[in-house]
Protein backbone atom coordinates (compact mmCIF):
# COMPACT_ATOMS: atom_id res chain seq x y z
CA UNK A 1 0.00 0.00 0.00
CA UNK A 2 1.34 3.37 -1.03
CA UNK A 3 -1.29 6.05 -0.62
CA UNK A 4 -3.92 7.22 1.88
CA UNK A 5 -6.90 9.28 0.71
CA UNK A 6 -8.48 11.47 3.39
CA UNK A 7 -11.96 12.37 2.17
CA UNK A 8 -13.47 15.47 3.80
CA UNK A 9 -17.10 16.42 3.05
CA UNK A 10 -17.60 20.14 3.64
CA UNK A 11 -20.69 22.28 4.16
CA UNK A 12 -20.47 25.75 5.71
CA UNK A 13 -17.28 25.17 7.73
CA UNK A 14 -15.35 28.34 6.84
CA UNK A 15 -14.28 28.93 10.44
CA UNK A 16 -13.09 25.43 11.37
CA UNK A 17 -11.93 23.93 8.07
CA UNK A 18 -8.53 25.71 7.95
CA UNK A 19 -7.77 24.47 11.48
CA UNK A 20 -8.83 20.94 10.56
CA UNK A 21 -6.58 20.92 7.49
CA UNK A 22 -3.68 22.36 9.48
CA UNK A 23 -4.01 19.53 12.00
CA UNK A 24 -4.34 16.88 9.29
CA UNK A 25 -1.19 18.12 7.56
CA UNK A 26 0.74 18.17 10.84
CA UNK A 27 0.34 14.39 11.23
CA UNK A 28 3.09 11.97 10.22
CA UNK A 29 1.41 9.25 8.17
CA UNK A 30 2.84 5.85 7.21
CA UNK A 31 1.66 6.38 3.61
CA UNK A 32 1.71 9.10 0.97
CA UNK A 33 -1.35 11.29 1.55
CA UNK A 34 -3.89 13.01 -0.65
CA UNK A 35 -6.71 15.14 0.75
CA UNK A 36 -10.02 15.06 -1.14
CA UNK A 37 -12.27 18.00 -0.25
CA UNK A 38 -15.87 17.97 -1.47
CA UNK A 39 -17.80 21.20 -0.98
CA UNK A 40 -21.54 20.53 -0.83
CA UNK A 41 -22.60 23.99 -2.07
CA UNK A 42 -21.50 26.00 0.98
CA UNK A 43 -22.82 29.53 1.35
CA UNK A 44 -20.63 30.94 4.13
CA UNK A 45 -17.40 31.64 2.23
CA UNK A 46 -16.08 28.06 2.36
CA UNK A 47 -16.19 27.69 -1.45
CA UNK A 48 -14.21 30.88 -1.93
CA UNK A 49 -11.62 29.72 0.62
CA UNK A 50 -11.28 26.37 -1.15
CA UNK A 51 -10.85 28.01 -4.57
CA UNK A 52 -8.35 30.59 -3.36
CA UNK A 53 -6.28 28.57 -0.88
CA UNK A 54 -6.73 24.82 -1.32
CA UNK A 55 -7.45 24.14 -5.00
CA UNK A 56 -3.86 24.64 -6.13
CA UNK A 57 -2.12 22.51 -3.55
CA UNK A 58 -0.31 19.43 -4.94
CA UNK A 59 -1.55 17.14 -2.13
CA UNK A 60 -5.19 18.20 -2.44
CA UNK A 61 -8.15 17.55 -4.73
CA UNK A 62 -11.09 19.94 -4.46
CA UNK A 63 -14.51 19.10 -5.89
CA UNK A 64 -17.51 21.45 -5.89
CA UNK A 65 -21.14 20.34 -5.93
CA UNK A 66 -23.45 22.53 -7.99
CA UNK A 67 -26.21 21.96 -5.46
CA UNK A 68 -26.43 20.76 -1.89
CA UNK A 69 -27.15 17.03 -1.74
CA UNK A 70 -25.96 16.07 1.76
CA UNK A 71 -23.01 14.47 3.52
CA UNK A 72 -23.59 11.03 2.04
CA UNK A 73 -23.66 12.44 -1.47
CA UNK A 74 -20.47 14.41 -0.80
CA UNK A 75 -18.74 11.28 0.46
CA UNK A 76 -19.76 9.28 -2.59
CA UNK A 77 -18.27 12.03 -4.75
CA UNK A 78 -15.11 12.00 -2.66
CA UNK A 79 -14.72 8.24 -2.92
CA UNK A 80 -15.00 8.44 -6.73
CA UNK A 81 -12.17 10.99 -6.83
CA UNK A 82 -9.94 9.23 -4.27
CA UNK A 83 -6.92 7.42 -5.68
CA UNK A 84 -5.51 5.96 -2.46
CA UNK A 85 -5.12 2.32 -1.46
CA UNK A 86 -6.70 3.20 1.89
CA UNK A 87 -9.55 5.70 2.25
CA UNK A 88 -10.67 7.34 5.49
CA UNK A 89 -13.42 9.86 6.24
CA UNK A 90 -12.47 13.02 8.13
CA UNK A 91 -15.19 15.46 9.22
CA UNK A 92 -14.63 19.18 8.62
CA UNK A 93 -14.91 20.04 12.32
CA UNK A 94 -12.85 19.41 15.43
CA UNK A 95 -14.93 16.72 17.15
CA UNK A 96 -12.27 14.15 16.21
CA UNK A 97 -8.47 14.44 16.43
CA UNK A 98 -6.67 13.86 13.08
CA UNK A 99 -3.58 12.77 15.04
CA UNK A 100 -5.41 9.47 15.63
CA UNK A 101 -5.82 8.62 11.95
CA UNK A 102 -2.55 6.62 11.73
CA UNK A 103 -3.64 4.19 14.44
CA UNK A 104 -7.04 3.73 12.79
CA UNK A 105 -5.59 2.83 9.39
CA UNK A 106 -2.67 0.75 10.71
CA UNK A 107 -4.62 -2.55 10.93
CA UNK A 108 -5.54 -2.12 7.25
CA UNK A 109 -1.98 -1.24 6.27
CA UNK A 110 -0.74 -4.31 8.17
CA UNK A 111 -3.26 -6.54 6.38
CA UNK A 112 -5.16 -7.54 9.54
CA UNK A 113 -8.50 -6.21 8.24
CA UNK A 114 -9.98 -4.23 5.36
CA UNK A 115 -12.36 -2.03 7.37
CA UNK A 116 -11.53 -0.10 10.56
CA UNK A 117 -13.69 2.24 12.63
CA UNK A 118 -12.55 4.71 15.26
CA UNK A 119 -14.82 4.01 18.24
CA UNK A 120 -15.79 6.77 20.65
CA UNK A 121 -17.11 4.21 23.15
CA UNK A 122 -14.34 1.61 23.30
CA UNK A 123 -13.02 1.89 26.83
CA UNK A 124 -14.00 5.52 27.33
CA UNK A 125 -16.88 8.00 27.59
CA UNK A 126 -17.17 10.67 24.84
CA UNK A 127 -16.57 14.21 26.06
CA UNK A 128 -19.64 16.47 26.01
CA UNK A 129 -22.02 14.06 24.27
CA UNK A 130 -25.66 14.67 25.16
CA UNK A 131 -27.49 11.78 26.81
CA UNK A 132 -29.92 11.59 23.88
CA UNK A 133 -27.05 11.11 21.45
CA UNK A 134 -25.39 8.57 23.73
CA UNK A 135 -28.57 6.48 23.90
CA UNK A 136 -29.14 6.75 20.13
CA UNK A 137 -25.60 5.58 19.44
CA UNK A 138 -25.95 2.61 21.76
CA UNK A 139 -29.22 1.60 20.08
CA UNK A 140 -27.64 1.73 16.62
CA UNK A 141 -24.67 -0.37 17.73
CA UNK A 142 -27.05 -2.90 19.28
CA UNK A 143 -29.03 -3.06 16.03
CA UNK A 144 -25.86 -3.88 14.08
CA UNK A 145 -25.18 -6.75 16.47
CA UNK A 146 -28.77 -8.00 16.16
CA UNK A 147 -29.14 -7.64 12.38
CA UNK A 148 -25.63 -8.42 11.12
CA UNK A 149 -24.01 -10.53 13.80
CA UNK A 150 -20.92 -8.46 14.57
CA UNK A 151 -20.28 -6.85 17.91
CA UNK A 152 -19.30 -3.22 17.44
CA UNK A 153 -19.50 -0.31 19.85
CA UNK A 154 -19.85 2.66 17.47
CA UNK A 155 -21.84 2.43 14.24
CA UNK A 156 -22.16 6.21 13.81
CA UNK A 157 -18.51 7.20 14.23
CA UNK A 158 -17.21 9.60 11.59
CA UNK A 159 -13.84 7.85 11.49
CA UNK A 160 -14.42 5.02 9.04
CA UNK A 161 -11.46 3.63 7.07
CA UNK A 162 -11.52 1.16 4.19
CA UNK A 163 -9.23 -0.67 1.84
CA UNK A 164 -10.19 0.99 -1.45
CA UNK A 165 -11.30 -2.34 -2.93
CA UNK A 166 -14.02 -2.60 -0.27
CA UNK A 167 -15.66 0.65 -1.35
CA UNK A 168 -15.38 -0.33 -5.01
CA UNK A 169 -17.21 -3.56 -4.20
CA UNK A 170 -20.37 -2.00 -2.77
CA UNK A 171 -22.98 0.35 -4.18
CA UNK A 172 -23.83 3.26 -1.94
CA UNK A 173 -27.03 5.24 -2.41
CA UNK A 174 -26.84 7.55 0.63
CA UNK A 175 -27.43 11.27 0.33
CA UNK A 176 -27.39 12.55 3.90
CA UNK A 177 -26.31 11.07 7.25
CA UNK A 178 -27.55 7.59 6.35
CA UNK A 179 -24.05 6.98 4.98
CA UNK A 180 -22.96 5.50 8.32
CA UNK A 181 -25.62 2.79 8.65
CA UNK A 182 -25.59 2.01 4.91
CA UNK A 183 -21.85 1.53 4.59
CA UNK A 184 -21.70 -0.42 7.87
CA UNK A 185 -24.48 -2.75 6.78
CA UNK A 186 -23.16 -3.29 3.28
CA UNK A 187 -19.56 -4.06 4.22
CA UNK A 188 -20.80 -6.60 6.79
CA UNK A 189 -23.14 -8.17 4.27
CA UNK A 190 -20.16 -8.52 1.91
CA UNK A 191 -18.43 -10.61 4.56
CA UNK A 192 -16.00 -7.98 5.87
CA UNK A 193 -15.27 -7.66 9.57
CA UNK A 194 -14.99 -4.27 11.22
CA UNK A 195 -11.96 -3.68 13.44
CA UNK A 196 -12.49 -0.97 16.06
CA UNK A 197 -9.82 1.36 17.44
CA UNK A 198 -10.54 3.67 20.41
CA UNK A 199 -10.53 7.39 19.59
CA UNK A 200 -11.17 10.58 21.51
CA UNK A 201 -14.21 12.74 20.81
CA UNK A 202 -15.23 16.27 21.72
CA UNK A 203 -18.89 16.86 20.90
CA UNK A 204 -19.97 20.23 19.60
CA UNK A 205 -23.42 21.75 20.04
CA UNK A 206 -26.03 22.75 17.45
CA UNK A 207 -25.10 26.36 18.21
CA UNK A 208 -21.53 25.53 17.23
CA UNK A 209 -22.64 24.02 13.94
CA UNK A 210 -23.62 20.39 14.62
CA UNK A 211 -26.06 19.34 11.91
CA UNK A 212 -27.31 15.84 12.76
CA UNK A 213 -30.63 15.49 14.63
CA UNK A 214 -33.26 13.01 15.79
CA UNK A 215 -34.72 12.58 12.29
CA UNK A 216 -31.31 11.24 11.24
CA UNK A 217 -31.51 8.63 14.01
CA UNK A 218 -34.87 7.45 12.65
CA UNK A 219 -33.39 7.33 9.15
CA UNK A 220 -30.39 5.35 10.44
CA UNK A 221 -32.65 2.74 12.04
CA UNK A 222 -34.67 2.50 8.82
CA UNK A 223 -31.51 2.19 6.72
CA UNK A 224 -30.12 -0.68 8.78
CA UNK A 225 -33.41 -2.59 8.48
CA UNK A 226 -33.77 -1.92 4.75
CA UNK A 227 -30.20 -3.04 4.10
CA UNK A 228 -30.79 -6.24 6.07
CA UNK A 229 -33.89 -6.91 3.96
CA UNK A 230 -31.91 -6.04 0.80
CA UNK A 231 -34.28 -3.21 -0.04
CA UNK A 232 -31.45 -0.75 -0.80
Amino acid sequence: MKKLSIVIPVFNERELLPRVLERVRAVEFPLEVEIVLVDDKSTDGTREYLREVEAGRPDTRVVFHRRNIGKGGALRTGFRHATGDVIIVQDADLEYDPAEIPKIIQPIVDGHCRVAFGSRFLGRVPTGMRIQNFVANRILAWMVILLFGQVITDEATAYKAFHADVLRGIRLRCRRFEFCPEVTAKVLMKGERIHEVPVTFFARTFEEGKKIGWRDFVEAVSTLIRCRLRLM
